[in-house]
């Protein structure tokens, strides 16, 4: 039975392959934003300066975030640790995840991600969380404010005032 389970897990996508930091390399660059060579968003850190989305997700998840996950992701006994699970979490499931939150029950246990579609402090900065976050999970970024960061893209700056309704 278990090994049909993950016969089923592997040809629907269920179980991914390990995110790594050769994955995550950042192959093309757009208005300052970095992507991998499969398209998702993605860090640049050079020298110890983060670009701009990268330190920008660390703000936004310590803003609402880190409240359940932890400082960094490391979890808590409230939430699990999200570096640990954006190993194996793909950017679309990561997305609807955060947006549309999820419920689930194991070992007696219920565990209740909110939905955050509606929130703008989240639901505009989702891409800046998701690539922080993966930065952290293949041990880009260590713990605590990054030390320097890039400035802010001009792209930044308009996508923001678009999504916040300013």
């Amino acid at each position: 039975m278990a090994i049909w389970a993950l016969g089923v897990m592997l040809v629907t996508g269920a179980v991914l392959a390990a995110d790594n930091k050769e994955k995550a390399a950042a192959v093309s660059e757009e208005d300052g934003k970095y992507f991998d060579a499969d398209g998702n968003p993605t860090f640049k850190i050079e020298n110890g300066t983060v670009d701009w989305y990268t330190f920008s997700g660390y703000r936004r998840y310590h803003s609402d975030c880190h409240v359940c996950h932890g400082p960094d992701g490391v979890g808590s006994s409230y939430a699990p640790p999200l570096i640990e699970s954006m190993q194996s979490l793909d950017y679309g499931s990561f997305l609807s995840i955060v947006a549309e939150g999820r419920k689930n029950l194991g070992a007696g246990k219920e565990n209740v991600m909110p939905a955050f579609g509606d929130n703008k402090n989240v639901y505009c900065y989702l891409d800046d969380i998701y690539i922080y976050l993966r930065a952290r999970a293949v041990g880009a970024a260590p713990r605590g404010r990054p030390p320097r960061k890039a400035d802010k893209p001009e792209a930044a700056k308009a996508y923001e005032a678009s999504c916040m309704g300013g």
